[in-house]
C-alpha cells in the first residue's frame, strides 16, 4: 500500500488548504492557511500535517501558516539528497521555502520537527525572529537509551521487512491507540487516532520514521545548540512519556535566553490534546517578538 491523496486524503484535515509542489527528488504535500507574517510548522517523526489540525486555524487568525509533510511522511514522496539525516532534511525544507518564496518570521516545531527548525536557523537557511519547540527532541536520549534506541533503529532500518511488519501491526484493532498512549503519554481524539492508524498502516510512512531515527546524529546536533542566536521558547507537557521534561532545563543551560514552560496534564502530543491552550502559549511567546515580515 502507498498513500494516495485522492484515496487516503479524501477526508484529510484542511484538505482545501493542500497543494503539491514538485521540487527535485521530492513531491511535497503543503498546506497554507491565513494571512499575515509567515509561520512555519514542522511536525515530528511519524506524524504529518494532520497533527496541526487544531493549531493551524487558530494561528491563521493572525498569520500565514505553512505546514508540510516532511520527506517520506504522509503524502510527501521521495528522498532528498543525503537521505533523511537532519542536515539533508533541513536543506530540503529550506529549498521548499525558497520555491514558495516565503521567509518565516517564526518557526514552530514539534519533537524532531523542533530540531529541524533549530538546524534551519543555525545553518542560516532561514532567519526567523523566534523558534518555538513543542516537546522538543533536541538532545540525545538519556542514559542507556542513548545507546539502545539509535542501535535498534539502525537494525530496523537495515531490515527491509521492518516497515511492512510495523504497518501490519498498526492495522490491528486498537493497536495505534495503545501505542500512542504508551509512547507519548497523550490521549488524543478519535479522529487523530484514525489518522495515525492510516499513516502507520503504510509501509512507506513507517520506513521514513525508522530512517529518521536511524540516520539522525543528535549528539553532533546538541554540540551545535549554543550557536543558536534566535530567541528559543520551549513548551513541554509534564506527562510526556517520550522526552523527559527536564531536557528543557538542559537546553536552556546551553542556549542563552531560552524560555521554558511546563504544560500541566499534557503529554508528548500536547498540541493535539489541547490545541487552543498550546496556541495561547505560542501567542504569549511571540507577543514580544517583532513579527514584521522579513526581507
Amino acid at each position: 500500500m502507498t498513500l494516495r491523496f485522492d484515496r487516503d486524503g479524501r477526508d484529510w484535515p484542511h484538505r482545501d488548504a493542500s497543494r503539491f509542489v514538485n521540487l527535485g527528488r521530492l513531491r511535497w504535500h503543503v498546506q497554507t492557511m491565513g494571512e499575515g507574517p509567515v509561520v512555519l510548522l514542522l511536525h515530528g517523526t511519524g506524524a504529518a500535517t494532520h497533527s496541526w489540525r487544531g493549531v493551524m486555524p487558530l494561528l491563521a487568525e493572525h498569520f500565514t501558516v505553512i505546514a508540510m509533510d516532511l520527506p517520506g511522511h504522509g503524502f510527501t514522496t521521495g528522498r532528498p539528497a543525503g537521505g533523511l539525516a537532519m542536515p539533508a532534511m533541513a536543506r530540503a525544507v529550506a529549498d521548499l521555502l525558497t520555491a514558495l518564496q516565503v521567509q518565516p518570521v517564526a518557526v514552530i516545531g514539534h519533537s524532531a520537527g523542533a530540531a529541524i527548525g533549530v538546524r534551519l536557523a543555525i545553518d542560516g537557511w532561514v532567519a526567523p525572529r523566534a523558534v518555538i519547540g513543542l516537546n522538543a527532541a533536541l538532545l540525545p536520549f538519556p542514559g542507556l537509551a542513548a545507546r539502545i534506541f539509535p542501535t535498534l533503529a539502525k537494525l530496523l532500518f537495515a531490515n527491509p521487512f521492518a516497515p511492512y511488519i510495523f504497518s501490519r501491526i498498526a492495522q490491528g484493532p486498537g493497536e495505534v491507540a495503545r501505542f500512542l498512549l504508551r509512547s507519548t503519554g497523550s490521549t488524543i481524539d478519535a479522529e487523530g487516532v484514525a489518522l495515525y492508524t492510516r499513516l502507520f498502516s503504510d509501509p512507506g510512512h513507517c520506513g521514513a520514521a525508522i530512517a529518521m531515527m536511524a540516520e539522525w546524529d543528535l549528539e553532533a546536533f546538541a554540540a551545535r545548540l549554543p550557536a543558536l542566536s534566535v530567541p528559543l521558547t520551549l513548551l513541554h507537557g509534564d506527562r510526556d512519556a517520550a522526552i523527559p521534561a527536564r531536557t528543557m532545563a538542559e537546553v536552556a543551560a546551553m542556549v542563552t535566553g531560552t524560555r521554558t514552560e511546563l504544560l500541566d496534564g499534557l503529554g508528548h502530543l500536547a498540541h493535539e490534546e489541547a490545541p487552543a491552550r498550546v496556541v495561547e502559549r505560542i501567542r504569549v511567546a511571540l507577543a514580544d517578538v517583532d513579527m514584521s515580515a522579513t526581507e
